[in-house]
């Protein structure tokens, strides 16, 4: 538990400078530069997620339960997921409706998949790695959003057809996630 635990500080807390740290941020890129800033953050990111997946791969060795799993959690949670994929996907798909009125649709994303993970699952491991997440995600939405103020961003209003293709593209990653990635790479058929 302790590789998990240290994974998740390292990896949410480079994630969670520019919540509590945006001016420090700031005036460490000016110093250093943002590419060193970059290769830093993305260096602190890849360790702590190693350590997260060695960490949380470690705990679910010898799981410790928290309740009685629920039948009907791993549906809802199977649904939540499907919205978060969409969600990850309006980041990415240029001049979509969903960006234009959620505005950072990745946090969200995040925020949706780890409460959809933490009625799935039941111990201890998955409530700090997905506990964990959903913290962040609250957080660091909750800080974007007062950026978005302060800085008096905008956001393009978007198209029916770059609202389509985000809700495809994310239908489309989920069912393959789904019905196959998640059992490949993690072990756990979410549907199965």
């Amino acid at each position: 538990m302790t590789a998990l635990i240290l994974g998740l500080l390292i990896f949410l807390g480079a994630h969670s400078v520019r919540i509590v740290a945006e001016p420090w941020r700031a005036r460490t890129i000016a110093r250093i530069g943002e590419g060193a800033w970059k290769g830093g953050y993305s260096v602190l990111s890849a360790v702590g997620l190693a350590l997260i997946v060695w960490g949380y791969g470690a705990a679910r060795q010898d799981p410790v339960a928290l309740w009685a799993p629920l039948t009907w959690a791993r549906h809802l949670g199977g649904l939540l997921t499907l919205v978060a994929f969409v969600l990850l996907a309006a980041a990415y798909v240029p001049g979509n409706g969903i960006k234009a009125r959620l505005h950072h649709p990745m946090v969200l994303g995040v925020k949706v998949w780890a409460l959809a993970h933490l009625l799935a699952n039941h111990t201890l491991a998955d409530l700090l790695l997905f506990g964990g997440f959903l913290l962040w995600a609250v957080l660091d939405f909750r800080a974007a959003r007062r950026r978005d103020v302060a800085n008096g961003t905008r956001y393009p209003a978007g198209s029916l057809a770059g609202t389509g293709i985000a809700v495809v593209a994310g239908m489309a990653a989920w069912a393959f996630f789904a019905f196959w990635a998640h059992a490949a790479w993690f072990g756990v058929r979410p549907f199965g």
